[in-house]
């Protein structure tokens, strides 16, 4: 990393970098600030608009079905539609992180929101199949820029002891928001229908962006990019925050340990450097496995539930009552990843995601496939709290939002795969094989963790990423 220990490890210089942190010490002057109303509020701002995200990617699963009705879609086509939102994430994760590590935090996710806030309204006045594959690839970048930005906020913004706790939280908000996306469609599609779901999305990024100006730069992006009195600046004002909400002065922070590297540029190659470059093809490989296996799932869950002759609002109600699951799922390993660790929970969740995917694919009744599926929403989104959570602590800051970013990036690839293959797989060996393929790379997932994971439990950002 950029991280080099008092004791003396080595660190890999870029051109033009330099040791600042032991200058402002933001390391030991965030790890003494006690959660307060400040920083909850900052989560809250954050994790509001992951919900508004959750809710318009969670869209698809429950209005494709009317959609290809609409349209006249084949099966083909309509894989088509549920493919175009993740390659916008392609392009938008893989683009923000870079620029958000370039140009800073803030102006990345605030930027994100109005692309997705304009592609949702553009979404309500689609006539056809390729308008709404391009109003879908749109909303698919402004929700993929937010995701490395949003992860690396939180992740600097957050002390040691605490951070696995409320990313798992942030990420939390996804099944939220897919529940809050169920009850919307079960309101809207029976009176309004699928047009009206898109409007309310275009409302709540209006929203977001408003509430979205109170967040401050990451100091820690600013020191990073060498920018020290600026950092100090925002660092003081976050401290005095702090101590407004607490009621009480803060104690001296632990003398510095590690420094981190401030650079004007981060080239893309570092991540393949001989310190960064299992990191990087693990986390690659992670979120390429896991996003194939759970979107070639989800997308398609309500429709196939639809085509084996339930009625589209029965079989969103089912899809509905299963992901209420997701909630005790993330729950259950927010709690854990700061209990026994990053990697051991990663790898356990995913493997359990694997597990209830085949048995999915093997119920034979109404009552086994919402049990099993139940039971594979809990593990599907303590999986995503998991994943959300030890990203961004494994990249140095100057490369943080990069990392992640290119992670998702390559995610992204997977969960435009998984879609567009589900009616290929199903043409050749039935809904089952779906289920069981996922699986398959839901233990390549896990086991490439195993392998090439590091633990960062419960270490400040400037330690683990060296």
């Amino acid at each position: 990393m950029s991280a080099v220990e008092e004791r003396g490890s080595a660190a890999v210089r870029t051109p033009g970098a330099s040791d600042v942190s032991g200058t402002l010490n933001l390391a030991g002057r965030f790890e003494r600030l006690p959660m307060t109303r400040y920083q909850r509020t900052i989560f809250l701002i954050i994790a509001t608009a992951w919900l508004f995200d959750s809710i318009d990617l969670a869209a698809l699963t429950f209005v494709l079905a009317p959609i290809s009705d609409d349209f006249s879609l084949s099966t083909g086509q309509a894989g088509l539609l549920a493919s175009a939102s993740f390659a916008g994430m392609f392009a938008g994760a893989s683009g923000a992180g870079m620029l958000a590590d370039k140009v800073g935090r803030r102006t990345i996710f605030q930027t994100s929101m109005i692309v997705w806030g304009l592609a949702s309204l553009a979404a309500v006045f689609t006539w056809d199949l390729w308008s709404m594959v391009i109003a879908r690839f749109f909303i698919g970048v402004g929700m993929g820029a937010e995701f490395p930005v949003a992860q690396s906020l939180v992740s600097e913004f957050i002390p040691s002891k605490h951070r696995g706790k409320y990313i798992a939280w942030l990420e939390g908000f996804w099944p939220i928001g897919f529940v809050c996306c169920g009850l919307l469609s079960v309101i809207l599609l029976p009176t309004l229908g699928w047009r009206a779901l898109f409007a309310v999305q275009a409302l709540l990024a209006i929203y977001v962006l408003v509430i979205r100006r109170r967040v401050p730069e990451s100091p820690r992006w600013l020191e990073s990019r060498g920018r020290i009195e600026e950092a100090d600046r925002t660092m003081r004002q976050i401290e005095r925050e702090v101590e407004e909400s607490s009621g009480r002065h803060l104690p001296d922070p632990e003398p510095p340990r590690f420094q981190e590297i401030a650079s004007s540029r981060f080239s893309l190659s570092e991540l393949f450097t001989r310190q960064y470059r299992s990191r990087t093809i693990m986390t690659w490989t992670l979120w390429f496995c896991a996003l194939l296996g759970y979107y070639g799932i989800t997308t398609w869950i309500a429709k196939l539930l639809a085509d084996n002759g339930l009625s589209v609002a029965k079989s969103t109600s089912f899809v509905l009552l299963m992901a209420l699951w997701g909630i005790p799922g993330f729950l259950s390993a927010a709690y854990l990843l700061d209990k026994a660790g990053r990697k051991p929970v990663v790898t356990a969740y995913v493997l359990l995601s694997a597990l209830a995917a085949f048995f999915y694919g093997q119920a034979s009744s109404t009552a086994e496939l919402i049990v099993a599926g139940s039971f594979m929403q809990f593990f599907f989104f303590g999986m995503w709290s998991a994943l959300y959570a030890y990203t961004p602590e494994v990249f140095p800051t100057r490369a943080r939002a990069t990392g992640c970013g290119t992670a998702s990036g390559v995610g992204r690839i997977g969960a435009l795969l998984g879609p567009y293959l589900v009616p290929v797989v199903i043409s050749a060996w039935g809904n089952g094989m779906v289920f069981t393929l996922a699986a398959g790379f839901f233990v390549i997932a896990a086991a490439i963790v195993l392998l090439l994971g590091p633990e960062t439990k419960q270490k400040v950002l400037e330690e683990v990423s060296g």
